[in-house]
């Protein structure tokens, strides 16, 4: 189950460099790629904004 990222994202990019495989890409709120993800969760532990959550 993929992480997902919320509407409470402030695009602060925290979470980009943490993502051990890249699966974050950038914009207004960031997205993160569910095919990618490896739901190894560093980039909800380092979120500040809370916005990223355990995928659907």
């Amino acid at each position: 189950m993929a992480y997902r990222i919320t509407e409470d994202c402030a695009a602060c990019g925290t979470c980009l460099p943490e993502c051990p495989v890249g699966a974050i890409s950038e914009g207004d709120i960031y997205k993160i790629d569910p095919n990618a993800c490896i739901d190894c969760g560093t980039c909800e532990a380092a979120c500040p904004m809370g916005a990223i959550v355990a995928g659907e």
